[in-house]
C-alpha cells in the first residue's frame, strides 16, 4: 500500500498564525513562487511518488494508493455560501487539494481494470505542522479514514474521496 501524505500548506515563514496564511494566499496577492512550492509537494510530489511505487503496487495481490486531501480542496464544498471556512479557499493550499483530488481520480481511473484502488480521504481539521497545531482533530483521529481505505477487500471503492462520515464532494 502507498499513503501519500506529505503536504505543506503554505512556502512561508515557519510558525505564520492561519489567519495570516489565509490572507495571503488570497487569488490577488498570492505570490506565485508560493503556489509552485505548494503544488510541487501537493501535487507533483504524488505523482512522482505514485509514479515509482506502480511497479510494485502492480505485483501485489491488493495495491492500494490512499492520497489524503482535504475537503478545503471540494470545489462543491467551497462553492457553497452556508460553508464557514469558504473564506480560506485561496490560490495556494485549497487548489493544491483539488489538484490532487483529480490527480487521485485519474489514477483510479487508469488503474479500475487492475487490483489496485486509488481513493483520497479527508482526515479533517488535524493538529499538525501543517496549521501550527491549531487543528481540532487528533492525528489518531485524523489517520481512521486513510487507514480504512488503505485496508480495502476485493469489493471495495476505487476513484472515491471520503473522510469518516462518508463520501466527500469532489
Amino acid at each position: 500500500m502507498l499513503v501519500n501524505n506529505a503536504g505543506i500548506s503554505h512556502a512561508g515563514k515557519p510558525g505564520r498564525p492561519l489567519p495570516e496564511i489565509a490572507k495571503s494566499g488570497r487569488a490577488s496577492v498570492a505570490s506565485l513562487d508560493e503556489v509552485r512550492a505548494v503544488f510541487e509537494t501537493n501535487v507533483f510530489g504524488v505523482i512522482a511518488v505514485t509514479q515509482a511505487m506502480l511497479p510494485l503496487l502492480r505485483e501485489t495481490p491488493a495495491g492500494r494508493i490512499v492520497n489524503v486531501s482535504s475537503s478545503s480542496g471540494s470545489l462543491t464544498l467551497n462553492a457553497a455560501p452556508t460553508n464557514p471556512h469558504r473564506a480560506m479557499f485561496g490560490a495556494v493550499y485549497s487548489p493544491s487539494k483539488t489538484a490532487l483530488n483529480a490527480i487521485t481520480l485519474a489514477f483510479a481511473l487508469e488503474l479500475e481494470s487492475t487490483r489496485i484502488k486509488v481513493n483520497a480521504a479527508d482526515p479533517g481539521f488535524t493538529a499538525t505542522d501543517l496549521n501550527n497545531f491549531a487543528g481540532t482533530r487528533s492525528v489518531q483521529e485524523a489517520a481512521r479514514e486513510p487507514v480504512r481505505l488503505a485496508l480495502l477487500d476485493a469489493n471495495g471503492p476505487t476513484g472515491t474521496f471520503s473522510n469518516e462520515n462518508g463520501p466527500v464532494p469532489w
